[in-house]
C-alpha cells in the first residue's frame, strides 16, 4: 500500500478533520444562543426584544442541528454546505441589522458581522475541499458580434496570456508552450483556484477548444467558434464553456446570492472582449473608473425589477 501523499492529506483527511472541528464550533455557538439568547443579542449589539430573541433561539437550534450532523457522521464534510447556507442567512440578517441600526453598540454588530464573514470563508473552504469530484456541471454559452476579421479575433483569443484583459475573474494565464497554459482564477467567497489547460482542436480563424488536465481545482472545458458575420460585418463569436461546481447546485445558488452569477460573468466578459477588439481597451466610466477591477465594488447580477424602496429613491 503506497504511503499517503501531501495531495491525499490535503484533499482527503484534512477536510474531514476540519469539518468535525466545525461541528464542535457549532456546538459551542448553539448552546448559549439557545439557553441565553438575550445575553447573545446584547453581546452582538442588535438590541433586545421578542423578535431578536426568537431569531437567536432559532439560530441556536440550527447550530446544534449542524453539530449533531457533523459530529455523528462518518464523513462530516458532506454536511458543511448546510453551515454555508446558514452563514448566508446570518450575513443577510446582520446586514439588515446594520442597515437599521440605531447606533448604540454599533461596533459590536460590525465585529459580529466580520466574525461571521470569516467563519463563512472557513466553512466554504472546507465544503469545497470535501466536495471534490461530487459537484454539478454548469454549462455556459455566450455570443457577440465584433467588427473585426475572424482571423484577427481568433489570434487575439489564441494569445492565452491576453485573456485576463477582459475575463474578469481570470487573474493570470501563464503560457507554457504552444498547447499548455496554467490558469489562476478568482472564485466566489475570496477563494482562488488553479489548473493547467490544454488546447485541443485548433483551426485558425474558425475554432478553438481547450480542457483542463491533471488534478485541476475546477475541471472545465470550452469551445470558441469564429464565423463571418452576415453582410461582411465582422465576426460572430460563439463561446461554450462547461465546468464542475464543487458542492453542486447549492454552491452555485450561494455564489449567485453573493453576486457571482457565472451566466452574467460570461456576458460581461464578452462585452469587454468586444471593447478590447474594437476600441483597444476595456472602456471605463465615472460609474466604474477602475475598469475590470470595478467588479470588486459593483458585483454584476442579472437584471431584476426594482424594489419598492428603490423605486421611491429613484422617484425622489
Amino acid at each position: 500500500m503506497p504511503a499517503p501523499t501531501a495531495e491525499t492529506a490535503t484533499h482527503g483527511r484534512n477536510p474531514e478533520l476540519l469539518a468535525r472541528t466545525l461541528g464542535w464550533a457549532s456546538l459551542g455557538l448553539g448552546i448559549p444562543q439557545l439557553l441565553r439568547p438575550d445575553a447573545v443579542d446584547r453581546a452582538v449589539g442588535v438590541g433586545e426584544g421578542a423578535k431578536q430573541r426568537a431569531v437567536t433561539t432559532f439560530v441556536g437550534m440550527r447550530e446544534l442541528t449542524h453539530a449533531a450532523a457533523l459530529l455523528a457522521s462518518s464523513r462530516p464534510s458532506k454536511w458543511v454546505w448546510t453551515r454555508v447556507a446558514g452563514d448566508a442567512v446570518d450575513l443577510a440578517t446582520l446586514g439588515r441589522a446594520l442597515k437599521n441600526h440605531d447606533g448604540k453598540k454599533l461596533g459590536r454588530t460590525i465585529a459580529a458581522t466580520a466574525a461571521v464573514a470569516g467563519i463563512t470563508a472557513i466553512d466554504f473552504y472546507t465544503a469545497v475541499r470535501g466536495s471534490r469530484g461530487k459537484g454539478a456541471t454548469v454549462q455556459l454559452t455566450g455570443s457577440t458580434t465584433i467588427r473585426k476579421d475572424p482571423k484577427e479575433v481568433y489570434e487575439h483569443w489564441r494569445s492565452m496570456d491576453k485573456l485576463p484583459e477582459f475575463m474578469t475573474h481570470v487573474d493570470e494565464v501563464v503560457v507554457r508552450d504552444d498547447r499548455i497554459s496554467h490558469w489562476k482564477v478568482s472564485a466566489p467567497f475570496g477563494q482562488t483556484v488553479e489548473w493547467d489547460a490544454e488546447i485541443g482542436e485548433d483551426v485558425p480563424g474558425e475554432k478553438l477548444t481547450w480542457s483542463s488536465i491533471g488534478d485541476a481545482d475546477v475541471k472545465n472545458a470550452g469551445t470558441v467558434i469564429f464565423t463571418p458575420a452576415p453582410g461582411d460585418q465582422g465576426t460572430e463569436l460563439h463561446v461554450f464553456i462547461t465546468y464542475d461546481v464543487p458542492g453542486g447546485k447549492l454552491a452555485e445558488a450561494l455564489a449567485r446570492f453573493f453576486g457571482e452569477d457565472p451566466h452574467q460573468q460570461i456576458d460581461d466578459d464578452l462585452r469587454r472582449f468586444k471593447q478590447v477588439m474594437e476600441v483597444g481597451e476595456v472602456m471605463r466610466s465615472d460609474g466604474a473608473p477602475y475598469g475590470k477591477k470595478a467588479r470588486k465594488e459593483f458585483p454584476q447580477r442579472p437584471a431584476h425589477p426594482m424594489s419598492d424602496k428603490e423605486s421611491t429613491e429613484v422617484a425622489t
